[in-house]
């Protein structure tokens, strides 16, 4: 037999090699279906430029100056209004809940000021919790207070118009005045590592069994499958929290992130949200059959949670298909949710609508598990 190279041998393995590779047809699904997910996802759900943002009005004034500049405004395409609230306090609970992420206040003497010449005030509130999403809306205004009444101004109000702009537009940044992106970025990558690492270190639970052997010796106990679940998500349980401690903690200490709202309560939201990823994690372990095919799934699961959540991109920026997606995925209520409580101090009235679709999503994946796991145990 020599020893250099054979194209016969060659031949075979590569042939065998792609022989197993199609009889593997979950991991060649998975091969197949990433590459194509993220084309799609890349190509047409990213948009670093979010437009038709949800914007509430609360209009004291509704004469001819004001709606011409909420036309201005919706003219601008990066701004869609939603609402009408009657006072400005029912405008700043909509822009705590995330609602909407603008609230534009024309005060009540807004024509009469505007009629003497006074240049008035309008005062538009932003959601800064995201400077991304916020940061070209803002940047449009500019051009609103030269144009938004250039076709008003007629006869004697047009000197009010000649020079400067006749009304002033005072921008108010809420939640993160400076726009810093760490206090974005940092309380969003308490939720991204947690789905990444919790998810992934449980689909191997069952799966790791099987490899090593030992699914026998616990088939052959009493042991029923809530048991089995519950016993291998606990420990991940505390790591999940270990993990949570350590980020808030290098969020305060590093970047200086605020923490506004209640402590116990982002403990309760972060209790549900890990159980969610660890429940996804044992459905994949129960459906893979060994643990590279467990990783793969993770990845699949990983992929779309962080790019459709609204963590690297704005949410609102997406087309609708696309959060009609993201809203099927824990990530996307938990970023809201620890934003929420740390940047906007937000009590459990604000937190409720993004907790319990975590929620329901923990309770229904939990049930696959476990309906999963007892046809393995058969």
């Amino acid at each position: 037999m020599g020893d250099g190279f054979s194209i016969a041998r060659f031949r075979a393995v590569l042939v065998k090699e792609f022989i197993q590779m199609l009889r593997d047809r979950l991991t060649f699904a998975l091969m197949v279906g990433v590459p194509i997910m993220q084309l799609v996802l890349f190509g047409y759900a990213i948009n670093a430029d979010p437009r038709a943002l949800p914007t509430a009005v609360v209009l004291g004034d509704n004469g001819t100056f004001a709606r011409s500049i909420v036309r201005a405004l919706e003219n601008t395409t990066y701004f869609r209004v939603e609402a009408w609230p009657d006072s400005p306090a029912a405008a700043d609970e909509m822009l705590a809940r995330g609602d909407v992420l603008f609230v534009v206040d024309i005060p009540i003497d807004f024509s009469h000021r505007l009629q003497r010449g006074e240049r008035p005030a309008i005062l538009i509130e932003a959601d800064a919790t995201d400077p991304v999403a916020t940061s070209n809306a803002i940047g449009a205004l500019a051009s609103i207070q030269q144009t938004a009444l250039m076709h008003d101004l007629v006869g004697p109000l047009r000197p009010f118009g000649a020079s400067d702009p006749p009304f002033e537009i005072r921008v108010h940044r809420r939640y993160n005045p400076e726009g810093s992106t760490e206090f974005n970025i940092v309380p969003g990558l308490m939720g991204t590592i947690l789905t990444m690492t919790l998810a992934m270190m449980t689909a191997a639970a069952v799966t790791r069994e099987y490899e090593r052997g030992t699914m026998e010796n616990l088939l052959a106990t009493p042991v029923r499958p809530l048991e089995v679940m519950l016993g291998k998500i606990i420990p991940y349980v505390l790591v999940g929290f270990v993990q949570v401690c350590v980020i808030l903690g290098t969020a305060v200490a590093l970047f200086s992130v605020p923490i506004e709202g209640s402590l116990a309560l982002l403990t309760l939201c972060v209790f549900a949200f890990i159980a969610a990823n660890l429940a996804v994690g044992f459905t994949f372990s129960t459906l893979a059959r060994n643990q590279m095919q467990a990783f793969q799934m993770s990845i699949f699961f990983f992929m779309p949670s962080m790019l459709l959540s609204g963590f690297l991109f704005p949410f609102r920026g997406m087309p609708e298909w696309a959060q009609a997606i993201g809203q099927l995925l824990p990530l996307t209520y938990f970023l809201r949710i620890v934003r929420g409580i740390l940047l906007k101090g937000n009590d459990w009235a604000e937190i409720w609508p993004q907790l319990w679709p975590i929620l329901i999503f923990l309770l229904v994946v939990s049930a696959v598990a476990l309906r999963r796991y007892r046809r393995t145990l058969d």
